[in-house]
């Protein structure tokens, strides 16, 4: 394979991966479930920064995408709790390797 095959199919396969995964608030939602299922206000509250619309909205592109589970229970009021698909818990060796990475050059300026 000629080496500007292979860059177009590694340009490719990042473009999929940021589809997916790309909206904004993403990464933060995933890396919160990571830490066990969450409901919706437990979400909104532990990602103050996050609007709550912008949240509803990663949520939904989320499960859209199979990263996200929303499971409805139900209660009175229903009850929805949010967790990690298998997909979504596959991406936690992605994101710690990002967090290196962010530890590492994050806070230098270019030179």
């Amino acid at each position: 394979m000629e080496s500007t095959e292979k860059e177009a199919q590694n340009s490719s396969a990042i473009c999929s991966v940021l589809q997916i995964l790309g909206a904004k608030w993403s990464f933060l939602v995933i890396a919160e479930l990571a830490k066990g299922p969450r409901r919706f206000q437990q979400l909104h509250r532990d990602l103050a920064i996050v609007r709550t619309q912008s949240l509803t909205d990663a949520l939904r592109h989320l499960e859209k995408n199979g990263i996200v589970r929303r499971e409805v229970f139900p209660t009175v009021p229903v009850s929805v709790e949010y967790s990690l698909t298998a997909k979504g818990e596959d991406f936690q060796s992605s994101l710690k390797e990002m967090e290196k990475w962010s530890l590492k050059w994050g806070a230098q300026t270019t030179e």
